[in-house]
C-alpha cells in the first residue's frame, strides 16, 4: 500500500513528500532528445534515504518491503541539462528504470538546456519548462520566487546535507529551506603556476616577486565583479542581495566603505603597479605566463602550457598594512531543481530521479565522463577525484568563499569600472582617505540598486 505518502506542506503550490517505495513493473524507457542513447548500468543503485530501504545482496538501495506493492503508474517526464552531459543522463535514467521498474512507467525525455537557458525558461513558463532540470546555484532565489521549484524535504533534505559538502549543501538552501539537489562543487577560482618559477604559492608577494624575478607574468582579473571580490570577501567585506518573491532587489549587505575594505583596495592597487601583473583570466589569452588565477575549465589548456612543471594550489594569502589575509572569492555549484507537481506518484518518481542523478555513483560516473567536479563528499574522496590536482586546489578554495547569489546587472558594470580605475592607474598615489572616498562611493552605488 501507499504507506510512504506524506501531506502536502507548501501554501504556494501543491508539493509533497515522499519516501522511497516500490511498485508497477511497466517498462518505458528514458528517451534522448538527440536519440543517441546508450545504455550505462554502472550507475544503477538507487541511493535512496536510509530509513526507507533495505540493502539487497547486491549493496545496492532496496525498497522496505512494506511498500513492494506501490503502483506509481505512468506518466512523461521531461529532463533538462546541459548538452554535454544530455546522452550521459539519458543513459543513467534508463539504467535507473531498469534496476527499479517501480519508476518505469514513466516515458522520460532528457532535452539539451543549459544551466543559465534553464532557469529562465522555467520562471518564464514553468507549467511548460521541465519537470526536473539542472541550473546555476545562483538563480535559485528566482526560482523560488517564481514558483518553478519545489522543496526538498523530510529525508530528502537530510540526504542533501549530509552527503554534499557544506558550501553545495548552503547553495542548495533559500531561508533555511533546501530546494535543490547538488551535484557539482567544481566552478570557483584557484592558481595555477609554474613550479619552476613560484617558491612559495601560499604567498602573493612571495609569487609577485619570483614572477618579477623570472620575467614571467602574474594574471589576474581584477577589473572583473567575479574575480575581484577575491581581494575584498578575503579581507572579511561583506557584499550581497536580498530580495523579495517577486525577485526584487530590497536590500544591499556591504561593508566595503570599511578599514577592510580599505586593506583589500590597497592590495588589489599594489599588485596592480608590479611589474608582472596581466589583467586576465584565460590561459588561452595568457604568453610568457608563471601564475593564473583562472578554474577548472582550463585545466588541460595550463598542463599544456606548464608542462612538467604544472602545478595548482588554492589562492595564496595577501599583505596589507603588516596584515596578512586569506584570499576568499565566490564558489559555484551546478543543482538540480524539481517543478512543483499535483500529483503525489509522478512527485516521488521525479524526486527519486533527481536523488539518484546527485548521488554518489552517478556524479562519480559523470566526473569519469566529463570531468565535473563532485559536490557528494565520498565521491571527491575517490582516487579519480583526488588524482585531479585542478579539483582538490578547487575544493580547498571553496571552503575560502562564499557561494555566488543574485546581483544586479549594475553591480559586474560598477566593479568593471573599479578594475579599470585601478589598471589606468588613477589611485597609485591615492591616500587613505580619498581610497575611502572611493570604497564609500562603490558602496552606495551598490545599494542604489536595491532601492
Amino acid at each position: 500500500m501507499k504507506k510512504r505518502v506524506l501531506a502536502l506542506v507548501m501554501s504556494t503550490a501543491m508539493i509533497a513528500s515522499v519516501l522511497t517505495a516500490c511498485g508497477g513493473k511497466n517498462d518505458a524507457p528514458a528517451t534522448d532528445a538527440n536519440n543517441n542513447a546508450s545504455a550505462n548500468t554502472d550507475a544503477a543503485s538507487n541511493d535512496a534515504p536510509a530509513a526507507d530501504t533495505n540493502s539487497d545482496a547486491a549493496g545496492n538501495d532496496a525498497p522496505a518491503a512494506d511498500d513492494a506493492n506501490v503502483d506509481y503508474g505512468t506518466g512523461e517526464i521531461t529532463i533538462w541539462v546541459a548538452e554535454n552531459v544530455q546522452t550521459f543522463t539519458q543513459d543513467q535514467i534508463k539504467a535507473f528504470q531498469e534496476a527499479n521498474p517501480q519508476y518505469a512507467g514513466y516515458t522520460v525525455t532528457v532535452e539539451p538546456v543549459g544551466e543559465g537557458d534553464a532557469a529562465s525558461n522555467m520562471i518564464t513558463d514553468v507549467e511548460g519548462g521541465a519537470d526536473i532540470y539542472g541550473f546555476a546555484q545562483d538563480q535559485l532565489a528566482r526560482l523560488v520566487s517564481s514558483g518553478a521549484i519545489m522543496p526538498v524535504v523530510g529525508d530528502y533534505a537530510t540526504w542533501v546535507a549530509e552527503q554534499n559538502d557544506a558550501g553545495a549543501a548552503a547553495a542548495a538552501v533559500v531561508g533555511g529551506t533546501t530546494y535543490a539537489f547538488p551535484i557539482t562543487s567544481d566552478n570557483g577560482y584557484f592558481m595555477y603556476y609554474d613550479k619552476s618559477v613560484v617558491t612559495d604559492p601560499t604567498s602573493l608577494d612571495q609569487i609577485v616577486k619570483d614572477c618579477e624575478a623570472a620575467g614571467k607574468g602574474f594574471y589576474m582579473e581584477i577589473n572583473s565583479g567575479w574575480y575581484q571580490p577575491a581581494f575584498f570577501f578575503g579581507a572579511g567585506c561583506t557584499l550581497t542581495y536580498d530580495a523579495d518573491d517577486a525577485g526584487n532587489f530590497t536590500a544591499c549587505n556591504i561593508d566595503y566603505a570599511s578599514d577592510k575594505g580599505l586593506a583589500a583596495l590597497k592590495a588589489i592597487i599594489n599588485l596592480k603597479k608590479s611589474s608582472a601583473f596581466v589583467n586576465g583570466s584565460a590561459a588561452s589569452n595568457a604568453t610568457n605566463c608563471a601564475a593564473i588565477i583562472d578554474g577548472t575549465w582550463d585545466a588541460e589548456t595550463l598542463k599544456s602550457m606548464f608542462g612538467d612543471n604544472y602545478a595548482c594550489a588554492k589562492l595564496p594569502k595577501f599583505t596589507a598594512d603588516g596584515t596578512d589575509y586569506q584570499l576568499g572569492g565566490f564558489g559555484g555549484f551546478k543543482l538540480l531543481g524539481v517543478k512543483p507537481q499535483t500529483d503525489a506518484n509522478k512527485m516521488q518518481v521525479c524526486m527519486a530521479m533527481a536523488q539518484f542523478l546527485s548521488n554518489e555513483e552517478t556524479q562519480l560516473a559523470r566526473y569519469k565522463a566529463v570531468s565535473w567536479g563532485p559536490s557528494n563528499k565520498a565521491a571527491q574522496q575517490s582516487s579519480d577525484v583526488q588524482a585531479d590536482e585542478a579539483l582538490s586546489a578547487l575544493a580547498e578554495q571553496l571552503a575560502e568563499t562564499i557561494p555566488q547569489g543574485q546581483y544586479p546587472n549594475d553591480y559586474w558594470t560598477l566593479a568593471t569600472s573599479l578594475g579599470d580605475s585601478i589598471i589606468a592607474g588613477e589611485y597609485d598615489n591615492a591616500s587613505d582617505d580619498e581610497l575611502m572616498t572611493v570604497l564609500q562611493e562603490f558602496q552606495s552605488t551598490c545599494q542604489s540598486y536595491a532601492q
